[in-house]
Parts: C-alpha cells; structure tokens; sequence
C-alpha cells in the first residue's frame, strides 16, 4: 500500500499582507509556524513508524514550503528534499504586489480552446501548462520509487497539478481540474497492492487545524 500525503503550507506573510504569491518567497507568519507543528503531528499519527527507508519527505524550495517542511522533517526523522519543480504557479511581474493589481491586469481563461497554455496578460507568468509539464515529470520520478509512504509539501495551485498526475489525468485534462483547498491542509492518496487503483482518500483535510485555522 503506497500512501501520498499532499500538505498544502500554512498561512505566509503574502496571505495576511494580501500580496500575490507565486514565486514570490514569503515566510511563515507566527500563525503559520503553529500549523506546521500541528501537520506534523497529524502526519506523525497517521505514520505510526516513519522508517526513512519506507517514507519520503519532499518540498517545494520556497521559503513558506521549506519551512513547514522542515518542522515536519524533524517531527518525523525525515530529511526534507526540496524540488523547485514543486513550486507555485509563477505569477511573473505581479509577484509581490498587491493583489488587487494582478486583479486588474489578469485575464481569465476562456471556457472553450486552448485553456491548458492560456496566458493570464501578467509579464513572465506561467500558464497551466508550464506548472503541469515540471509537475508531471516530477510525479512520475516519484511514483517510481517504492516508499510506503511519501510527504509532498506544496501549494494551493499546484496541488491540484500534483493529484491530477496522481489520478493518471492527461495535462490536457487537467486543463478544467480545480481541487481547492485550505492552507494547511492534508490531502490523502492511496494506491492498493493488489489492483494497483489509486484513490483520492481525502481532499484537503483541516481538522488537525482546529482552532489555528483562521
């Protein structure tokens, strides 16, 4: 049995300063750091004997990621290994500012075409596509290998590229997919031994938050 546990990272100073994230390297508010502490707990019970030959921890480079990361590394006695490739969609020019200007310059997708490789009006972002064509690959060095358990700490859009490559979508079927989730949260996958399926166990799932939700 292979188990996936996707960990979107908590709340980051861009969050509570309404800035656009992306690329952008915020850190863990006080807030933020709290949550982290609490995912790895709930990490650390739903992994009983976190065996480094058995479990894997990998992290976005990020500050905000790496740092949520890290706290769950040292509750687990697993050391992070960081991808850029599990980076947030970048949001060129508008990140760092406020939201309210990307509001203004964002150009939303349209609901037929060419969605997948649809450019936003923003200098230097990424469509879905530049996400789901680092992601993909990523998943796959991944899935490849036989760890019972794998920790991905990533976030909020690109979860939704990394439990699309999880299900065996195409990226042109990803196109239309949205998982939206908290942050902080913990999405489970689980693929069986026998029939080799593979579920989508529990999607952004909070509760270990409690009161830190906020």
């Amino acid at each position: 049995m292979r188990t996936l546990h996707v960990v979107t990272h908590p709340e980051a100073t861009h969050h509570i300063d309404d800035l656009v994230g992306g690329h952008f390297d915020s850190a863990l508010t006080p807030a933020g750091e709290r949550a982290a502490t609490l995912i790895a707990q709930a990490l650390k019970d739903a992994i009983p004997d976190p065996d480094p030959s058995r479990a894997e921890l990998y992290s976005s480079d990020l500050t905000r990621t790496r740092q949520t990361a890290e706290v769950i590394g040292a509750a687990l006695g697993l050391p992070p290994v960081l991808d850029p490739r599990l980076r947030e969609k970048s949001y060129g020019e508008a990140e760092g500012r406020p939201q309210q200007w990307l509001d203004r310059q964002f150009v939303p997708p349209p609901a037929e075409g060419d969605r997948l490789n649809h450019h936003e009006g923003i200098e230097g972002s990424e469509t879905r596509g530049d996400v789901g064509r680092r992601v993909y690959p990523l998943m796959d060095e991944i899935l490849r290998r036989s760890a019972e358990h794998q920790i991905i700490v990533t976030h909020g859009f690109t979860l939704t590229i990394v439990v699309a490559a999880w299900l065996g979508v195409p990226l042109e079927g990803a196109s239309r997919l949205a998982f939206p989730v908290r942050s902080g949260s913990i999405t489970t996958l689980r693929e069986d031994d026998f029939y080799h399926n593979r579920a989508l166990v529990r999607l952004g799932d909070d509760h270990h938050l409690g009161e830190a939700k906020g």
